[in-house]
């Protein structure tokens, strides 16, 4: 292959063929996303905490209820049933892993737009558990969705988050891997 500067075979100077993608330019700019989860986040258990009464279910739709309900654990209540010390395990995690994903976004490519989306999805859901789990004590859920006698956990907007961030990563790296090896083919 030719370099830049120098001719190839055929005597003419052909472009340099880069497999390297440039970096994305202003990563954290995509952090208004997370911030746009978290305001999202806790408006609506705000509101959710002064207009329903806990544990007492509000017919929205015949699968869906709003249900002011108070995790203090993490997804599906796991860890709910301890003393307390959880609250702080859990908040480490989420200063730790918003970080973490705070650094692995500023070192995105420009082709990897999705997992930027995605990352701050994360991190605005984790930001906004993190506040109810210092300031409360406890995560505030209220959407509560069941079928035939069945309940799914109660979960909350920062929960959302989360969850669409995470099938983001997944789609990502499921895609991106095929656009990797294509630029290393081509």
């Amino acid at each position: 292959m030719a370099e830049r500067g120098e001719l190839s075979v055929s005597g003419k100077r052909e472009p340099r063929k880069d497999t390297q993608v440039e970096p994305l330019r202003r990563p954290l700019r995509w952090l208004w996303l997370a911030a746009a989860v978290i305001v999202l986040d806790l408006g609506t258990k705000a509101l959710a905490a002064g207009l329903l009464s806990y544990a007492q279910p509000v017919e929205v739709l015949p699968f869906f209820n709003l249900t002011l309900l108070h995790n203090t654990g993490a997804a599906f209540s796991f860890l709910a049933g301890h003393p307390g010390w959880q609250r702080w395990f859990f908040a480490v995690i989420a200063v730790g892993a918003s970080i973490g994903l705070t650094i692995w976004m500023t070192r995105l490519k420009a082709d990897e737009k999705l997992l930027a989306v995605s990352l701050a999805l994360i991190i605005g859901g984790a930001l906004g558990n993190l506040y109810d789990r210092l300031v409360h004590g406890y995560v505030v859920d209220f959407l509560s969705f069941h079928v035939a006698g069945w309940y799914y956990p109660a979960f909350n907007v920062a929960d959302i988050g989360i969850t669409l961030g995470a099938i983001g990563l997944i789609w990502e790296s499921t895609l991106g891997e095929r656009r990797r090896a294509r630029r290393r083919q081509g």
